[in-house]
C-alpha cells in the first residue's frame, strides 16, 4: 500500500492539494497519508484526458482498446489480493465482503474487453443512389465520480466501459479511498497499450475538483454514483452544456415476503442485506414488507438474528459486521432512529453506537429493527446508509406493490415466495431497475444495472454499459445509381 498516495495524472504521479491523514475507520488510527486534489488538479486531469483523446489514437482502435482491457484485467488479477487487504483496510469492509466487491472487478474488465469490438453501427441504402452510414463515436473526455463504499469495483464500472468506447477520463476517487485509488493507479500505469494521461485519477475530499469536471466544456460525459441529492445537482449544472449524465444514486430496497415464503432460505439473507458494508450500500434491504399471517414469526426470528450480529474490524475472524465509514456516520444513522421512534416507529431491536471497550474508537453500529405502520416516516422514505431495517404489515398482493412503491427510489426490489406465478407477476409491476427474485441484489456484470425515478439515470453493464460513452454520427453519401 502507498504511504503517500498521490494523483496519478498525465501518466505520472504526482502531488498537489493539502497533505491530510488515510484513517481506518475501525479504530479511528492512521494508515497512510494522502494529496487532496481541488480544483487544479482537477484541471489537469481534464487537461490530459482532453489532450489524449484529441492526439493518440486511442478512439481509432478498438483492437488496441480490447487488448488493453483484457491486459488491465489480468494485471488486476494478478493484485487482487493487495486490492482487498487495501479495501479491508480503508473501507472497514470484512474481508469476504471486499473479496465479493474486488470479484466484479476482473469479470468486469474482461467483459468490457469485449464490448470493444462490438461496437456496431449501421448502413443502408435510404434511396436509389444515396447510402446512409450510422457510426458510434466516443463522445470525448468521461468524468467520472466515485463514492466511498465500493471504491475499487465502482471505478472499473464505469471506467471500463469508457475506456471500451474510446473514451479518455478524468476520475475523482474520495479521500475515503485514497489508498485504494493510489493502488488502483500503480496497476493502470503497469498496462502499456493505455495511453499516458488516457486514464487520469485525481483523491479529493471536498467537491471543487468534481464540480470543475462537471461545469467544464472539455468534459461532455459525466457519470456520478453517490446521493440523490448531489446527482440532482451534477445533473443541473451539466444541463448548462447539455452533457450526457449518467447516474447511479439512492436506494430503499424492499424484502417482500409473500406467507409461502421459504423461511430457512430468506432469514440468513434478510439478515445479511441489513450488515453487509454494515447498511453502506445503495441496494441495502432497508424494508422488510411481510404478508401478515406470517409477520409474527419472521419478526421475532429476524430479531434474533439481528441480536446475535457481531461488529468488529475485518481482521477479527468472529466479526460479523464492519464499521460505518465514521464517526459522523454513526451520530447520523443514531439520530434518524432516534427520531422515528419519536414519530411512532417501535423498536424491536434497538442497536445503535457500540459500547464495546474492545470496540473503542471504531465507527460501530449494531443493527436495528424498526416496526412501523406508516409509509409517511422519512426512516421509510429515505435512505439510511447503516444497519437498519423497517418491518411493515401487509395482507394482499396489491398492498404489497403499493407498500413497495411507495417511495421516491426505484433501484432494487427482492420478491419472496415459492409460488410458481407470483413473483414473476409482482416483479414486473415493482418500480425498481432490478428485481432479485427469492434473492437479494443479484447482480450480473453482463445486464444494465440501473435505477427508476429518483434512484438514477442511464445504466452500467451489459452491452448498454457503452452507450452513455458514445456519440452516434449519420454519414450521407450520394454515389451513381446503378442503371435502371
Amino acid at each position: 500500500m502507498t504511504k503517500l498516495a498521490k494523483h496519478w495524472i498525465g501518466g505520472q504521479f504526482t502531488a498537489g492539494g493539502a497533505v491530510r491523514e488515510s484513517v481506518n475507520p475501525a479504530n479511528g488510527k492512521s494508515i497512510g497519508t494522502y494529496c487532496d486534489a481541488g480544483a487544479e488538479v482537477a484541471a489537469q486531469a481534464v487537461d490530459c484526458a482532453a489532450d489524449t483523446f484529441q492526439t493518440s489514437g486511442w478512439r481509432w482502435d478498438p483492437m488496441v482498446r480490447a487488448a488493453a482491457l483484457s491486459h488491465l484485467a489480468d494485471a488486476y488479477a494478478a493484485r487482487l489480493g493487495e486490492i482487498i487487504d487495501s479495501v479491508c483496510l480503508e473501507n472497514g469492509k470484512m474481508r469476504r465482503e471486499a473479496t465479493y466487491e474486488a470479484s466484479h472487478i476482473v469479470r468486469c474488465l474482461r467483459f468490457s474487453a469485449g464490448l470493444a469490438t462490438q461496437n456496431f453501427g449501421r448502413v443502408m441504402d435510404v434511396k436509389p443512389g444515396t447510402q446512409s452510414l450510422s457510426l458510434r463515436q466516443a463522445a470525448g473526455v468521461a468524468g467520472l465520480i466515485v463514492p466511498w463504499n465500493s471504491p475499487a469495483y465502482l471505478m472499473i464500472r464505469a471506467l471500463a466501459p469508457a475506456l471500451a468506447a474510446g473514451c479518455t477520463a478524468a476520475v475523482k476517487m474520495p479521500a475515503q479511498a485514497a489508498q485504494t485509488a493510489a493502488l488502483a493507479s500503480e496497476i493502470i500505469a503497469s498496462v502499456h497499450e493505455i495511453p499516458r494521461g488516457a486514464v487520469n485519477i485525481f483523491i479529493e475530499s471536498g467537491a471543487d475538483g468534481a464540480k470543475l469536471m462537471v461545469e467544464s466544456p472539455k468534459v461532455p460525459v459525466v457519470h456520478f454514483t453517490g446521493s440523490t441529492g448531489t446527482g440532482q445537482r451534477i445533473a443541473q449544472a451539466a444541463a448548462m452544456h447539455l452533457k450526457r449524465v449518467g447516474l447511479e444514486l439512492g436506494g430503499k430496497t424492499p424484502h417482500v415476503v409473500f406467507d409461502d415464503a421459504d423461511l430457512n432460505a430468506l432469514l440468513p439473507v434478510l439478515e445479511k442485506s441489513a450488515t453487509v458494508f454494515a447498511g453502506q450500500f445503495c441496494m441495502t434491504g432497508s424494508r422488510v414488507l411481510v404478508q401478515r399471517s406470517l409477520a409474527p414469526r419472521l419478526e421475532a426470528e429476524l430479531a434474533s438474528r439481528l441480536r446475535g450480529v457481531r461488529p468488529g474490524p475485518s481482521a477479527n475472524p468472529e466479526s460479523d459486521m464492519g464499521p460505518l465509514i465514521d464517526l459522523g456516520s454513526v451520530e447520523r444513522v443514531d439520530a434518524m432512529v432516534e427520531e422515528a421512534i419519536k414519530a411512532g416507529a417501535v423498536p424491536i431491536v434497538r442497536g445503535g453506537s457500540s459500547t464495546l471497550p474492545e470496540l473503542a474508537g471504531g465507527a460501530f453500529y449494531h443493527p436495528t429493527l424498526l416496526k412501523v405502520d406508516s409509509s409517511d416516516l422519512r426512516i421509510v422514505q429515505e435512505e439510511i446508509f447503516g444497519p437498519v431495517q423497517t418491518l411493515q404489515v401487509f395482507d394482499t398482493e396489491e398492498e404489497a406493490i403499493a407498500l413497495a412503491n411507495a417511495t421516491t427510489y426505484g433501484l432494487s426490489a427482492c420478491v419472496w415466495s415459492r409460488d410458481a406465478d407470483r413473483p414473476m407477476r409482482v416483479a414486473r409491476r415493482l418500480d425498481a431497475g432490478l428485481v432479485s427474485i427469492n434473492s437479494w441484489a443479484n447482480l450480473a456484470v453482463e445486464i444494465e444495472e440501473g435505477g427508476y425515478k429518483l434512484s438514477g439515470l442511464g445504466r452500467l453493464g451489459g452491452p448498454g454499459a457503452m452507450d452513455d460513452f458514445l456519440e452516434i454520427k449519420q454519414i450521407s453519401q450520394t454515389f451513381a445509381a446503378l442503371p435502371a
